[in-house]
């Protein structure tokens, strides 16, 4: 018999899931999003919560739907092999070769960086990202009172200073918006959908969405239906929070261009803003309001980082892998924030259609009774699509391949080619399943 679980602990998860989720991207890209989509502001804004609030929380949700322990252990229903690369390839991405390192990078960048001398940026980065890693390492090792540290301290903590920052922004905004800019002016919500890839949060809704749903069958619940409904509960907290505050700083992005211009990234619109509408304590607010935001989001990464290698990898324990993880990601901090923000975006182009259908065929799989091959259909021709819409963004189009998407696939001018083939992909997978009299479907998964 399961045990009803407290509302006040509903309210706890709800804080840590928005936690986690609101770490280094989440507070530049919405303020540069703001700034060039001027105008535009409020149709780019919502094509930014698709993907920056409502597939994270829907991500999150599978998991419970599932009733999977883990992300291999969803994606093996494409195949086992699929399932490995896939997973370490998304626990690296979201993990020491971008997310983690992203959050020291954003720290320094906004809360430290404009404030010291030139000549002074590289030690200052070295120095920073050693106390930082240190310390995301040392709340890391208790993996046990994770939701006691990030749901209960460090969030109130981080909602107080992000709130007087908005707060202030709303109330007394710099300026007027100005008119869009790029593809702000014709496609400003397809442009806001693909900016939501950024913040790597649908990726990261694999990986804390295991720790959401770890937690609330600690809890006492023990039914499926049970369990939903709380992380229901929990996941519409942080969505609330989530929705106001990218609003918030898309908001304040739009009305500083008057003041300050066109920034070079969202870090430095929110220190220049800070800086005016506080003065000399605009250093000390915005900079504990990033770093506590992007600690949690660190620490919550290099615990599941830690956890899945660990599992991958038993002879290395957790606690070691805890101390590799964060070494590694503060070396690579030390690449700088710009390099890692250009690196990401093709791997993210890749991989990020992929966990979005795989979200969707989570929920729609009782309704092809979890046929293998519909998910290896969709999945395969998602991946044609991606890949090399992944080359394009490096730097490596092949123009032959790119002319005949652009001719043929609808949305494909707005990053979203591979949904067609995705749908083609997943009926293709089910009218063959249905010829091989559904010896390949996946029993009781």
């Amino acid at each position: 018999m399961s045990n009803k679980v407290p509302f006040s602990f509903t309210v706890v998860i709800g804080l840590m899931l928005f936690a986690l989720f609101f770490g280094a991207g989440n507070l530049i890209f919405p303020a540069m999003l703001g700034q060039s989509a001027g105008e535009s502001l409020w149709t780019a804004n919502a094509g930014f919560l698709v993907t920056g609030v409502g597939l994270p929380l829907l991500g999150v949700l599978a998991f419970g739907f599932s009733g999977k322990e883990d992300l291999q252990a969803l994606a093996s229903r494409i195949h086992p092999t699929f399932a490995l690369v896939f997973t370490t390839i998304l626990y690296l991405s979201i993990g020491p070769f971008f997310a983690i390192p992203r959050t020291g990078g954003v720290s320094f960048e906004v809360g430290v960086k404009p404030y010291l001398p030139e000549s002074m940026a590289s030690v200052g980065l070295i120095i920073f990202t050693l106390l930082f890693f240190a310390l995301t390492c040392l709340i890391s090792l208790n993996p046990e009172k994770i939701i006691d540290i990030v749901g209960k301290i460090l969030t109130p903590i981080k909602l107080l200073f992000i709130g007087i920052l908005v707060i202030v922004a709303i109330v007394n905004p710099l300026g007027s918006f100005q008119a869009p800019v790029g593809p702000y002016i014709t496609q400003p919500f397809f442009k806001g959908f693909q900016e939501g890839y950024l913040t790597m949060d649908t990726l990261a809704s694999f990986v804390f969405g295991i720790m959401i749903i770890q937690a609330i069958k600690q809890k006492g619940a023990s039914t499926k239906k049970q369990m939903m409904a709380v992380c229901l509960k929990a996941a519409g907290i942080a969505a609330v929070i989530l929705i106001v505050l990218y609003t918030s700083f898309s908001f304040l992005g739009a009305s500083s261009v008057e003041r300050i211009g066109y920034a070079d990234n969202g870090g430095t619109v929110l220190a220049q803003v800070s800086a005016i509408y506080f003065g000399e304590y605009g250093a000390i607010l915005l900079g504990l309001m990033i770093t506590v935001a992007c600690l949690t989001t660190s620490v919550g990464l290099i615990t599941s980082c830690s956890t899945y290698f660990h599992k991958l990898f038993p002879s290395i324990s957790y606690k070691k892998f805890a101390v590799i993880l964060s070494a590694f990601s503060m070396v690579v901090a030390n690449v700088g924030l710009t390099q890692l923000i250009a690196i990401s975006v093709p791997v993210m182009t890749v991989i990020y259609p992929v966990a979005i259908v795989l979200i969707f065929l989570t929920f729609l799989h009782p309704l092809f009774k979890g046929s293998r091959l519909v998910y290896q259909g969709t999945i395969l021709f998602t991946l044609i699509v991606s890949i090399f819409d992944g080359l394009e963004q490096a730097g490596l189009s092949i123009s032959f391949v790119h002319r005949f998407f652009e001719s043929f696939l609808p949305f494909y001018t707005l990053g979203l080619g591979w949904i067609l083939p995705a749908i083609v992909g997943g009926l293709v997978g089910y009218f063959v399943s249905l010829i091989a009299g559904g010896q390949k479907q996946l029993a009781e998964n």
